[in-house]
């Protein structure tokens, strides 16, 4: 069995998801989102999000990890505190030797969705439909997690 540990990076919410894949078959554990306060110094929040990546860790004990690649766009500057959350993330991972899988948005659209023109809601809604919950998972970040969990489940490495 192979659990796999989701993340959404970001510096105000950081989504993340919890599955298990054991021989093709995907079961869903959990799913929830590590939320900073606007306005607290960035290296304060920085740490919240690394105190919390640890305590997911300790409680799921994931073996692998799938994280989402840093996505530019049109605003560069808001990608900083992006990075920065990744890189707190990518060291929690690396302190407990938990590889990492690495996938473009559009990596994930199109393995969760069948399209990379997938928006937020049609990633929410397959997520719900193939992990089998009742509800869609949210918010959209921990619903993104959960389809980097997924992304990692299904792909052969």
């Amino acid at each position: 069995m192979r659990r796999i540990l989701g993340i959404d990076p970001g510096l105000a919410s950081t989504g993340w998801g919890v599955l298990d894949e054991a021989d093709g078959k995907i079961k869903y554990i959990d799913h929830g989102v590590i939320v900073t306060k606007a306005g607290v110094e960035r290296s304060c929040r920085l740490f919240f999000i690394l105190q919390g990546v640890r305590s997911i860790i300790e409680k799921y004990q994931p073996i692998e990890a799938a994280i989402e690649n840093l996505y530019f766009g049109k605003n560069v500057s808001s990608a900083i505190p992006v990075a920065e959350a990744r890189g707190v993330i990518s060291a929690c991972f690396a302190e407990k030797n938990i590889p990492i899988h690495e996938f473009t948005p559009n990596a994930i659209k199109k393995g969760i969705a069948g399209t990379v023109s997938a928006d937020k809601k049609q990633v929410q809604e397959m997520v719900r439909l193939i992990l089998g919950l009742e509800e869609i998972p949210k918010p959209d970040h921990a619903a993104d997690a959960l389809a980097a969990a997924y992304a990692a489940a299904t792909l052969k490495f």
